[in-house]
């Protein structure tokens, strides 16, 4: 089994078009193999009552999860009493709206549960139809800044019943929501740290310096070595993260620490800060957009690896059909794109 469902991963982009089910379905919760399981078996848990727990979860209050459900408090309040009932314990602290350490274990399953129930009527419906369903995809800024673009043209002309929604953040932020089903692919910055998720590479670029054209180091000759870098503040990213770890490792490697004016997990405020004039900044080269070159500049830097950029998805379960389409329509857009940003390559395909 685990072969197959492989096997079935690795050949997403062979994908036929389809279209959508309704369905209502209530869940019965069985638990095999275990001697005092049998008190499960009589015991219901409704859809709706998974998706009010998540809701919950999502939005921090009973209240939030009424209004994105499109109910009333009161209705929330009842689904989750019973859901409670069922199970036979807590899963929300009344006195703060936080799910408790067995809501936690549950939500963890329902957004499995519910994505499942998603697949099954997309997959369903594919057999004859168009593809429709929901996407959500975790982007990092500076890779959302040129594909966004060419998936949103792509989308229309290929896969225009699938509502696609985009959440960008940083690897830190996106990761935990991709590992716990809040979203459904991601592009991310290599590495890819979470053990539950897989990448495949899309593309690298290059890390550089952004500065003022009338700073000193704008005039150096390229590439610029760690030690020259080292006698100015640079805005650097936050430590731990993907770019800043790059930096470190090729600093460390000419013997030279950086001093930075400041540390950030967030690339578009490092470059905002680069352009409002508070200083160079490492950076992907994208993060320079065309119309600030008449100010800024990129240069190059000796003996630092290029940025790998990777799309990621969940390493168990077979994801849906408009997952699918998207992971594909990614791959492909990116591979035929034409007048890439400057710095970045575009390559051979590897997996992490």
């Amino acid at each position: 089994m685990a072969l197959l469902q492989n096997q079935c991963f690795n050949n997403w982009g062979q994908l036929r078009k389809a279209g959508s089910n309704k369905y209502d379905v209530r869940l019965r919760i069985t638990q095999q193999h275990v001697v005092d399981s049998s008190y499960l078996y009589s015991r219901y848990v409704e859809i709706r009552q998974l998706e009010a727990l998540i809701g919950i979860a999502d939005h921090g209050s009973f209240s939030g999860a009424a209004e994105v459900l499109g109910t009333v408090q009161s209705n929330i309040s009842n689904r989750i009493a019973h859901l409670e009932r069922e199970l036979g314990t807590e899963l929300v602290n009344r006195s703060n709206g936080l799910l408790t350490e067995s809501g936690e274990i549950v939500v963890d399953r329902a957004r499995r549960i519910l994505g499942e129930l998603r697949g099954i009527a997309s997959d369903v419906s594919e057999l004859n139809a168009e593809i429709h369903g929901q996407v959500v995809l975790g982007m990092i800024g500076s890779a959302g800044r040129w594909i966004v673009p060419l998936l949103l043209e792509a989308l229309k002309e290929n896969y225009p019943h699938i509502a696609l929604h985009i959440v960008e953040g940083t690897n830190s932020v996106i990761e935990p929501q991709l590992v716990k089903g809040q979203l459904d692919l991601a592009v991310l910055a290599w590495p890819i740290s979470a053990p539950e998720l897989s990448g495949v590479d899309i593309f690298t670029e290059d890390l550089v310096l952004i500065v003022n054209k009338v700073h000193p180091l704008a005039t150096l000759p390229e590439p610029l070595t760690f030690s020259t870098l080292a006698e100015y503040e640079i805005l650097l990213p936050f430590r731990g993260t993907p770019i800043r770890r790059e930096i470190d490792e090729a600093s460390r490697l000419e013997g030279v620490e950086l001093k930075p004016l400041i540390e950030l997990d967030g690339l578009r405020t490092i470059a905002s800060l680069t352009f409002d004039g508070y200083g160079p900044s490492i950076l992907p080269a994208t993060m320079l957009s065309r119309h600030l070159r008449d100010k800024f500049v990129a240069r190059h830097i000796d003996k630092i690896a290029k940025r790998r950029v990777m799309l990621a998805t969940r390493r168990f379960g077979f994801p849906a059909a408009p997952v699918r389409a998207i992971h594909a329509l990614i791959i492909d857009v990116v591979r035929h794109a034409s007048n890439v940003p400057d710095g970045v390559y575009l390559g051979k395909a590897s997996t992490q």
